[in-house]
């Protein structure tokens, strides 16, 4: 055996590495095989790979998204970019409304809007968006709300313009984040007060990590939403000014929880992920 291979393990009590893996999903003391890791993590590495590509280059699948969202008013828009590869090598065309789409946005005195947008994993918006909006209508009785927009090849910015067609005070961005190798279904919420074309990451707030393998519940995701929504109704703003000032006894919380939600400015930027 190599003079630095790790040393074979009989049981897990005999790794030091186990105690620390309960906390986090990278990848620790694989240990070698020779000159390499040991094949499982080596396999277990191609298949997050796999997958993260797999979020990335899927499609949204309208029909059982529509069915999720349980009678809600829907209607549905794309972006500028004609197909995915467009959608990758340009993210310009992914933050432009298709024209011919314009016409499809009902003007209104509408409180909010939510925009369910694939971004990079439409497998995040298949499996977690509509449990998260309706949880969060759940906590805003008597508001405005706009038919749900189910957006396709779609980056954070198109919901400004999206917003700004419908009216809207309040745009919330349901949109599958960048796939890593250690999630492919995480959902981000990005939130605007007074959208419209040319607003800034700083003016938007961002709840990230949301998804059922050790991140963010949908439930927990709709408590923070709801309250920040309330809250930029009520001072007018959304961003680096409105601080996450929820009372403790809102944040439900997930057994298994292991990251909180990013907000304000320093979440992920519309123009780097998505």
């Amino acid at each position: 055996m190599p003079r630095d291979a790790a040393p074979p393990m009989t049981s897990p009590a005999d790794d030091p590495w186990a105690a620390l893996r309960r906390f986090t999903p990278a990848r620790i003391g694989l240990g070698r095989a020779g000159d390499a890791p040991p094949l499982g993590a080596v396999l277990d590495f191609q298949l997050a790979h796999a997958r993260a590509r797999d979020a990335v280059h899927a499609a949204l699948d309208r029909v059982p998204l529509q069915a999720a969202l349980g009678g809600l008013p829907w209607l549905a828009v794309r972006s500028q970019a004609p197909d995915r590869g467009t959608y990758l090598r340009r993210p310009d065309l992914g933050r432009r409304l298709d024209p011919e789409c314009l016409p499809l946005l009902p003007k209104g005195e509408w409180d909010a809007v939510f925009v369910l947008a694939d971004g990079l994993s439409a497998t995040a918006v298949q499996q977690h968006a509509a449990a998260v909006l309706r949880a969060t209508l759940q906590r805003l009785p008597g508001w405005r709300v706009a038919p749900v927009v189910i957006a396709t090849q779609a980056r954070v910015a198109l919901g400004d313009e999206i917003g700004e067609a419908l009216g809207a005070s309040l745009c919330a961005m349901l949109i599958g984040e960048r796939p890593g190798l250690s999630v492919a279904d995480s959902l981000g919420v990005y939130l605007t007060y007074a959208p419209q074309r040319g607003r800034r990451d700083s003016e938007r707030n961002c709840i990230s990590n949301i998804h059922r393998s050790g991140g963010l519940a949908p439930e927990s995701a709709a408590d923070k939403l709801a309250w920040l929504m309330t809250e930029a109704l009520r001072l007018r703003l959304t961003g680096v000014e409105l601080k996450d000032e929820q009372p403790p006894h809102l944040e439900h919380g997930a057994p298994g929880v292991g990251s909180r939600p990013v907000l304000g400015s320093g979440g992920p930027s519309a123009d780097r992920p998505f």
